[in-house]
């Protein structure tokens, strides 16, 4: 005998669609508006991303997203929306198997690591802001790349920090075991500085 199963059909939740392109984040309840990342950030975020993603998928260990807004469940704000320019999150965090939402803007998990590449327009009370919140949140890993420096500061926690120069190698530690590649290799050459 065949029998036909018969599905309930699904209502999903509208989506937030914000007003325009600008990239947002969602701060105690209101929209914030990010200011742009310039090519030249874009483009480092692209590379690094590429690279964690390859290695998480080759090691089977997760996926790594550019500009994908999170929300970040903290004590004070069970809604806050935050929107790092690489994040990678682990198939112990989302199964690889476990479907995405075609539908809602924030992805509702904690990424394992968390990058923020900085810019011109970045206010540094508002990055070190972001560190503290991806730590009360459960991010177990930061890195916050300084691409006029040529640097990278690995953030462990808000009070286990490293500096790594263009000499060094940056590795992946807990999150993304065997992980390596130089800090040089992070920053694509750019043009001097008119």
């Amino acid at each position: 005998m065949n029998s036909t199963a018969v599905l309930e059909p699904v209502l999903a939740t509208p989506a937030v669609v914000p007003d325009d392109e600008a990239p947002y984040e969602i701060i105690d309840g209101k929209r914030v508006e990010l200011p742009p990342m310039s090519i030249y950030a874009v483009v480092t975020a692209t590379e690094l991303s590429r690279k964690l993603g390859n290695h998480g998928e080759a090691q089977n260990l997760g996926r790594a997203v550019t500009d994908g807004l999170f929300r970040l469940p903290l004590a004070r704000d069970r809604n806050r929306n935050r929107q790092p320019d690489v994040a990678f999150v682990s198939y112990a965090r989302w199964p690889r198997e476990r479907p995405l939402s075609l539908v809602v803007n924030a992805w509702d998990v904690v990424p394992d690591l968390a990058v923020e590449i900085v810019s011109p327009t970045d206010r540094v009370e508002e990055l070190f802001e972001k560190i503290a919140e991806y730590f009360e949140a459960g991010v177990s890993l930061v890195w916050v790349l300084f691409p006029n420096l040529q640097m990278v500061q690995v953030y462990e926690s808000l009070t286990r920090v490293r500096g790594l120069t263009a000499a060094d190698e940056l590795d992946g530690g807990a999150v993304l075991p065997g992980f390596r590649t130089p800090v040089a290799a992070l920053f694509p050459e750019a043009a001097p500085s008119s």
